[in-house]
């Protein structure tokens, strides 16, 4: 039987991610802009975002007023209830910024510490992807109707199409391209999609086999984590760690421990 507060908070997220993806898809400025950089020049915030993460904020407090948050774009508080809200109100805002489609809104709730929900929604795509723990994971959207997403069964790392991504710290995005340029004769090719929700939402529906990532923050993974997972993908870090800032990887089983090795031994995760 689910649980009725992890069905209330799925519930909430998946409007949540909705208006937001509408907000985003339907309101974007014919002549958007930077409104401000992160870590770099190149990295970016726009106006969009932050209305987003507002809208998503706004909307769950007043739903569940007790709640924490901890948003992308500053929303921090610790709430009473033991539930926390994490949120990335746009996932891909390079793409986003130059009108590429591969963005996308991300919302987990967590209990206790311990993610309950997650759900990412890809405007441009149609799709919308949820998971509850334990529940497994689901898509809605350029499918008719609903269906329960799976990984693709393993094929050899030589065959294995994986996907990553690059900081925007130059030093950092020089280091993970000399880590790429030794993955990819091992490999049958690697992606670069621009937003790491969208990478693991299509590990999980088994458009890719693996994926791996340095410098990612919760809000860039606490949704996909868990729907990569209740889709049958092993995700880590480090070997014998969670994912973190120094490494997240996410494969099907049979391509996670062969990557998560090469990974390791080339230093993916060197600061």
């Amino acid at each position: 039987m689910t649980d009725p507060l992890h069905s209330e908070l799925l519930e909430l997220a998946q409007e949540a991610a909705r208006r937001a993806g509408e907000l985003l898809r339907d309101g974007r400025p014919a002549d958007l802009a930077v409104a401000a950089t992160k870590s770099s020049p190149i990295d970016v915030v726009t106006e969009m975002d932050i209305a987003a993460e507002k809208l998503i904020t706004d909307l769950i407090a007043r739903h569940r007023p007790g709640d924490g948050f901890l948003g992308e774009e500053g929303a921090s508080s610790e709430g009473t209830s033991g539930v926390r809200w994490v949120i990335d109100p746009l996932d891909g805002t390079v793409n986003y910024l130059y009108g590429l489609p591969t963005w996308s809104v991300s919302i987990a709730a967590e209990k206790d510490g311990e993610t309950v929900v997650g759900v990412v929604a890809v405007p441009m795509r149609g799709e919308t992807y949820h998971a509850v723990r334990g529940g497994g994971a689901r898509a809605t959207g350029a499918w008719e109707g609903e269906r329960e997403l799976a990984c693709r069964p393993a094929p050899p790392l030589d065959q294995a199409l994986v996907s990553t991504g690059f900081n925007y710290v130059h030093e950092v995005r020089a280091h993970q391209a000399e880590v790429a340029a030794r993955l990819i004769p091992l490999l049958r090719d690697i992606r670069r999609g621009g937003s790491a929700a969208v990478d693991l939402c299509d590990l999980a529906a088994g458009r890719l086999d693996g994926y791996y990532e340095r410098g990612l923050n919760a809000w860039d993974v606490a949704a996909g984590d868990l729907i990569a997972r209740e889709a049958g993908a092993l995700t880590g870090g480090r070997p014998g760690e969670r994912p973190s800032r120094a490494l997240t990887v996410a494969a099907t089983p049979g391509v996670f421990e062969p990557l998560q090795t090469l990974l390791e031994d080339f230093g993916a995760w060197h600061d």
